[in-house]
């Protein structure tokens, strides 16, 4: 695999040659890229000139710009203004107070409920709101139980083009129907000197049941070395790695086992805190065929997409873009599928985007390696958003170079500080950036430039990158 691998870069090289393109001097004078693929295309939006170009049309890793499609698409096909509901609903009877039944959370793909990334340190006071409406809904009591309806989305919480390593891990947590803060829990250790093993102190929030396998060390490492592995639905998580010796309580992250369950529970104990007795312990489903009418109590609606959207690309959230790209399956049938979210995403922009046809998309977060998209189709993705009704939303929704999101710390000089508007996407051997460039002459730039198989470290990349795009600036003042 490693030799048809290295074939192939090496033909792409001397195909982007024969056809007349030159790698930049800053990458191809570094022998560390020189096994690396490379590609480059930056359009002058306003007069259709070519500024830049390098393998443009080579398919490669597109890790976290892979939200471009999936923001982008959302915005298109629901709107910016769009609030996706969670329903309260009851089955059963209500009789001088008391629901002689079950209470159902039934959610439609809203990544936020309980969220800290939009709702801060008070992220789950909308259980009061919850409370009060099943209080007026005259229900004093409940002779059954709060259960979770996660059935809008299938079964299916891991997406199958994700790496084992990642699965457990807080930024690729189960992806279903009802999230719950944020998908996460904190998971606090106990440094001890070197050799020795990190004791697990608490999780944060309390979560029960959960059983640890802990080989963390502690070593003299002076980084978060540890990882977790585990499965949507089970409480078993397996704890790896090492964390720095001797610093007293540490903290890592991990994803929850099983937040529609969670959920359930909290507001189970808050029904109970509020004077409602509930009779019987939380429970979820994950696939429904309902026999018995429920009937409506309250519809929760979360925050507009045009804030959800600016969260996901602000901050590369990968839970929130992959729910909100699972939730596309939708438009195919449901329960929602990741087979159904891609074929609509290729159906939708095959039409509008020639290269998407020859693109491979496997989630809408970018985790999964298998993922591969060139820097053109990126670039015209862009220049469809610019005259799209949401373009003013999408746009907002990107980083700004040295100033705010992930771009805060590059493209920091006295010319691209706050010029460039750009989604970043890393992960291991992988470097990329698109978005738009505000120009010296008042005109507007779309770019991608993307670096993939490059084994170096990540700051190497990203200096190159910086380097590039700044002479590209300059020789064009």
């Amino acid at each position: 695999m490693k030799r048809i691998k290295s074939s192939i870069i090496v033909f792409c090289w001397s195909l982007c040659s024969l056809v007349g393109q030159n790698l930049p001097k800053i990458f191809s004078e570094d022998p560390t890229l020189s096994h690396a693929q490379i590609g480059i295309l930056i359009i002058n939006t306003n007069t259709n000139d070519t500024i830049e170009e390098y393998c443009s049309k080579t398919n490669m890793t597109p890790a976290s710009l892979q939200k471009l499609f999936t923001t982008a698409t959302v915005l298109e096909t629901y709107g910016t203004d769009y609030k996706i509901p969670t329903y309260l609903e009851y089955e059963g009877q209500i009789k001088n107070g008391v629901l002689e039944g079950n209470l159902f959370i039934r959610g439609t793909g809203d990544p936020t409920l309980g969220s800290r990334a939009i709702y801060g340190n008070n992220p789950t006071n909308f259980l009061y709101t919850w409370i009060q409406k099943v209080k007026d809904a005259g229900i004093q009591q409940i002779n059954g139980s709060v259960i979770a309806d996660a059935s809008f989305f299938d079964e299916e919480a891991i997406n199958p083009g994700w790496l084992w390593e990642d699965i457990g891990n807080y930024y690729a947590p189960g992806v279903m129907a009802l999230t719950y803060m944020d998908n996460t829990i904190n998971i606090v250790l106990q440094s001890g000197a070197v050799g020795s093993n990190a004791t697990i102190l608490k999780t944060y929030p309390e979560y029960p049941d959960i059983e640890f396998i802990n080989y963390i060390k502690c070593t003299q490492i002076n980084y978060d070395g540890a990882f977790v592995h585990g499965l949507p639905y089970d409480n078993k998580r397996f704890l790896f790695g090492s964390i720095p010796s001797k610093l007293g309580s540490f903290g890592i992250m991990g994803d929850m086992p099983n937040p529609p369950l969670f959920l359930a529970k909290h507001f189970t104990e808050a029904l109970i805190s509020s004077g409602i007795a509930v009779k019987d312990s939380a429970k979820y489903i994950i696939s429904n065929n309902p026999k018995t009418p429920r009937n409506p109590i309250y519809t929760h609606l979360s925050k507009s997409l045009d804030t959800i959207v600016q969260e996901i690309n602000f901050s590369s959230n990968n839970l929130y873009a992959e729910v909100l790209f699972r939730r596309l399956g939708e438009n195919y049938g449901t329960p929602c599928s990741i087979y159904n979210s891609i074929a609509f995403m290729y159906d939708y922009w095959t039409t509008k985007i020639r290269p998407m046809q020859y693109c491979v998309i496997k989630d809408g977060c970018g985790l999964a390696s298998k993922n591969s998209v060139s820097p053109e189709t990126f670039v015209q993705l862009l220049r469809y958003m610019e005259k799209s009704k949401n373009a003013e939303v999408f746009y907002n929704s990107l980083p700004t170079s040295g100033e705010k999101g992930t771009l805060a710390g590059i493209f920091t000089t006295k010319e691209l500080r706050g010029k460039v508007h750009a989604k970043s996407g890393s992960f291991e051997n992988v470097r990329n950036y698109a978005g738009y460039i505000d120009a010296p002459n008042g005109d507007k730039w779309v770019f991608a430039i993307m670096i993939s198989g490059a084994k170096v470290k990540q700051k190497h990349l990203r200096i190159k990158i910086e380097r590039y795009l700044q002479d590209v600036y300059q020789r064009n003042a």
